[in-house]
Order: structure tokens, then C-alpha cells, then sequence
């Protein structure tokens, strides 16, 4: 007999499908896999997925079901704030509710995407249903399709399965922990006390090509694959060849510096309940997570750390930049000086370590001093507030069309807060000459000197000086040599925040979703990373 048709919806949430929004299949069978052969769903560029790996089928009223074929691991969960390693594998179709989400492969690799809803499309023949799925998997059929119910427990389907699905997982078990402590690169873990950061790092230091490859994995998911889909660039998500490779050098040596020092590792340590605040607060504003390592790199989550300049707090904001971001720096003292000062203009002044009138400088010694004593009202060091700042000025960046569709949003993005954004906006009556090095300025520079469209190397082609030396000197370069040696520090200070913070600190919320990449064919089960014992243990010697 006849029955109406139904097409699926779904929208993939991670790898490079995820910035194609909603897709469309067309039932009633869908073939989903590495190759699930023709007229199948193809799903390039994941790891850990079976050629043909999942099958979903379309019924009469709308009714949807997803199986696994063969062996393959197919979890379902009623949404996708989950950890995927807690999630049973389905060893039987189930049926899905609109909003569920679906993980194909082991946690930590394949792919997981949403079942929006089931669409009436056209009309089909009922027997198609049961010959198609028949010819993927003999384990499609709709008498053996379950309720997936959060409330009930363990589902009536897995007990006849548990201890074959019980072998299955203790030899993946096995095999992760063999593949674990057989594939840690040599080195990659604190060999001495180091340093808690670095300001720059030599740019023909000697590259871990083992490393250098294993870090697509987070360069895709933290950097390209957002950046893919602020430019609406799909191919940017996709293909590695178009990457910023300089930029990923450089952000490769800063990890394996960062990596041998317990300094680092101590300090990420001292900083657990801040930096999982800061990641908390960027995800509610919508703002990628990798912003959180800034405050690392400026005051190493230090709440009364102080600049030369009178850059202040966990972000270390000038007092005018603090004034813009509506952090609020009013009646400081200065050292010799009777008067009380606060900040009123909303850019620093150009040249600020001479020419500031908070600071002193000594030209014979060419040294800068900070003169504010202290505040009456500093909120550059209350981590809220300074946050919420800090947010204000990172969107502001972030929504800028020309930066969103150069391919280097985020990057350009970390960039901002060392160098500035466009500070000609606020300078009140043109003090000062025109700020070129400031990030959009100097973006927009490269491209007519290039004569490109879009510039997603932009911050790669920058890094032009040899070190950061704080001479304002660009090297022929659009950017001084302090904001060219910045961004990859940060990227790599988060890189190795998600590593130790998902497997010392992975029961806290904002550190749960990193537990996959310490696990299975995660990146950092490449390094070394301390375990949270042995890190505290080096904090009490």
C-alpha cells in the first residue's frame, strides 16, 4: 500500500559538517559512513567511523530510527550536553525524539549531530522499507525498534546483550589504554621547573613533526572550524592546505616549550577555579572557549598583577581601555602627587610609556614606571567584572564583517587584545597619529599590499621579527613585534589547558566537554600530561 513520505533533518554539531547548518536526507533507508557506498551519506574528514557505520529509517507517521551496522558504536542521548563515555552503545535500532542527539564512533573521535525532525515529503511503497534496510543491515527491523527512555534505566534490550556488549567494551577499553601509553611522544611532558609562560619563542627552534600533525585535531575544532563558519568558508573547515601553517608552527613550538615546565602545569593548577569561570562566562556570551587562555598569558590568572604602563588585573586593561569596556578604575593616588585620577578618555594615549600621565619614564635608562599607588574603585581586579569587560571588547572584534570573512577571525581576535582593535573610533579629537598597528588597521594594510581578497594568514605572515623584544619595531611586518608573538602563545597555552584540565578537573562543567580528547584517540593522549597528584605534589616541594 501507499504511505506517505519522510525526509530526515539533521545538523551535524562538530568537524567540518557542522558549518553547513540544517541537512535534508531523503528516506525512507539513509546509509551513513566513511564509504557507505552509493547514494549513501559520506562523512569526510571524521575519524574513527566504519565505512558503512549507521543506518536511519524513516516509518509511517513520521516516526524515525537509527541502528548501527555491524559492530559500530552508536550512542543516543535526549540532548547533547553529555559525556559521551558515560552513554551505552545501542546495539539495537531505536527510535528518536525531535532535539536528540546522536554520536557515531568512540567518544572523542567520529561525529555528533542532532535529529531536528522528520519532514512528509512525497509518497513511497511500505515494502520499500523493510528490502532497503533488509540490504544494509539484517538488524533492521521495525519489530525489534526500542523506546530510548531516560527514566527507565538500563533499557529492557541491553540486558540480553550485556555480556557480549561487556567483552566488546572491556577489548576497546584495552586497546585505548594500550594505544594511550604506547603513544605519548618522547618528551612531551615537564622534564624540569621551566617557566610558567613564555613572550615569545624562537621562530626556527626545532619542530616536533609528531606533534605538529597530531595538533589538527584541536587546531580544526578550537580555531579553523569556527573561524570556517564566521567567513562561511566551508572549504576552510575541511582542508588543512588552507590553514594558517605558520601560524600552527609557531603555536606547535609553544606547546612543546610550555609542556616541559611543571611551572606551567603548577600554575594551570592555581588557576583551576578561574579559568573554568572565564570559560563559563565566554560560553554564555557565545565566544570561543580558546579566549580563556588570555588572562594566562597576561597576568597568569593573577588578580593584582601590575604593568610597567599601569595595565592591571587577570587581563591586564590599561585604565582608558578598562574605561571603555565599562570596568570601572576612579580615584587613584599617584606617587607624588596630591590629586585623585580617573581615567575619562577611551584609548591610550600612542606611545603611552612615555607620553601616559600615569606613568614616568627615565630616558636615560629607558625605563618605564607605573605611578598609580592605588584606587579607590579597580575593578580590573575583581575577575567578574574584568571579565565581562573583556567580553564586551572581544565581541566587539568578533562581529566585524570584514575580520568575520578573512578566514583568521580568532586569531586576529586574540591578536586585538594585545595590539588593539580601532581605537580611531574614540580618539576624541584625532590626539595621537593614526593607530596603523592596531588589528583592523593593519589587517586591512596587509590586504592592499598583498592584493588579496581575504587574508586568513594574515597572522602567520605577521610573525615577521625573530623575537619580541618590545622595541616597536614591525620587521617589515603589519603588526609590532610583541602582538606578532602573541596569539600562538595563547593557542597553545589552551591546547594544554584542555589536556590537564580534562583529566584532572573533568567532573567541574566547564571542563567535562574536554574529557574526550584525554581519551582514546584524543590529542592529548600524544603528551605526557601530569597527573593531578603529582602536580599538587610539586606545588607542596
Amino acid at each position: 500500500m501507499s504511505q506517505e513520505r519522510w525526509d530526515v533533518v539533521v545538523r551535524y554539531l562538530t568537524g567540518p559538517l557542522s558549518i553547513q547548518g540544517e541537512q535534508v536526507y531523503r528516506g525512507p533507508v539513509i546509509r551513513m559512513g566513511a564509504n557507505p557506498g552509493p547514494g549513501g551519506v559520506t562523512l569526510a574528514g571524521y575519524r574513527g567511523l566504519d565505512a558503512r557505520h549507521a543506518v536511519i529509517t524513516s516509518y509511517e507517521g513520521g516516526q524515525v530510527a537509527i541502528a548501527p551496522v555491524g559492530n559500530a558504536q552508536v550512542r543516543v542521548a535526549p540532548h547533547e550536553n553529555v559525556d559521551w563515555n558515560e552513554v551505552q552503545v545501542i546495539p539495537h535500532p531505536v527510535y528518536l525524539q525531535d532535539g536528540c542527539a546522536v554520536h557515531l564512533g568512540p567518544p572523542g573521535r567520529g561525529l555528533t549531530f542532532l535529529f531536528v525532525e522528520c519532514r512528509r515529503l512525497g509518497v513511497w511503497e511500505e515494502h520499500r522499507i523493510l528490502s532497503d534496510a533488509a540490504q544494509v543491515s539484517p538488524e533492521v527491523e521495525p519489530t525489534r525498534i526500542q523506546e530510548l527512555s531516560t527514566e527507565k534505566g538500563m533499557p529492557t534490550w541491553f540486558i540480553g546483550g550485556v555480556v557480549m556488549a561487556g567483552i566488546v567494551t572491556a577489548v576497546a577499553v584495552l586497546f585505548s589504554l594500550f594505544r594511550f601509553y604506547e603513544n605519548p611522544i618522547a618528551g612531551l611532558g615537564p622534564t624540569g621547573e621551566g617557566v610558567e609562560r613564555y613572550e615569545y619563542v624562537p621562530v626556527d627552534m626545532e619542530l616536533n613533526s609528531e606533534l605538529r600533525e597530531g595538533l589538527d585535531q584541536p587546531f580544526a575544532d578550537f580555531l579553523m572550524i569556527p573561524n570556517a563558519r564566521a567567513a562561511d568558508w566551508k572549504a576552510l573547515a575541511e582542508d588543512p592546505a588552507q590553514w594558517d601553517q605558520r601560524l600552527l608552527d609557531q603555536v606547535t613550538r609553544s606547546v612543546q616549550l610550555h609542556a616541559q615546565g611543571w611551572a606551567f602545569f603548577k600554575r594551570l593548577e592555581a588557576a583551576t577555579e578561574d579559568w573554568a569561570f572565564v570559560v563559563g562566562e565566554l560560553r554564555k556570551a557565545g565566544l570561543p572557549e580558546v579566549f580563556a587562555a588570555i588572562p594566562y598569558q597576561e597576568s597568569r590568572y593573577t588578580a593584582n598583577a601590575v604593568s610597567p604602563v599601569c595595565a592591571r588585573g587577570f587581563w591586564q586593561f590599561m585604565p582608558e581601555v578598562a574605561n571603555r569596556a565599562g570596568v570601572r578604575v576612579r580615584e587613584c593616588s599617584m606617587k607624588g602627587g596630591d590629586v585623585l585620577w580617573s581615567p575619562t578618555a577611551m584609548v591610550v594615549p600612542v606611545n603611552a610609556r612615555k607620553r601616559a600621565e600615569y606613568v614616568s619614564y627615565n630616558a636615560e635608562k629607558n625605563t618605564t614606571t607605573c605611578l598609580i599607588r592605588q584606587c579607590a574603585v579597580d575593578e580590573r581586579s575583581d575577575l567578574a567584572a574584568s571579565t565581562r569587560g573583556a567580553v564586551t571588547l572581544l565581541q566587539d572584534v568578533m562581529k566585524d564583517p570584514d575580520l568575520r570573512r578573512s578566514g583568521a577571525l580568532l586569531q586576529i581576535a586574540i591578536t586585538s587584545h594585545n595590539t588593539g582593535y580601532d581605537d580611531a573610533r574614540f580618539d576624541e579629537g584625532g590626539r595621537g597619529r593614526r593607530r596603523i598597528f592596531n588589528v583592523k588597521p593593519a589587517y586591512q594594510r596587509y590586504l592592499e599590499a598583498r592584493r588579496l581578497d581575504r587574508g586568513p594568514f594574515f597572522v602567520g605572515d605577521n610573525i615577521t621579527c625573530a623575537s619580541a623584544t618590545f622595541v616597536n619595531d614591525a620587521c617589515g611586518g603589519f603588526l609590532m613585534d610583541q602582538s606578532q608573538h602573541y596569539a600562538y602563545n595563547i593557542i597553545a597555552q589552551h591546547f594544554l589547558a584542555v589536556c590537564y584540565y580534562g583529566a584532572a578537573h573533568g567532573d567541574l562543567p566547564a571542563f567535562k566537554p574536554w574529557r574526550g580528547y584525554v581519551r582514546g584517540d584524543g590529542y592529548c593522549t600524544r603528551f605526557q600530561v601530569p597527573s593531578l597528584e603529582k602536580v599538587r605534589e610539586k606545588m607542596s616541594q
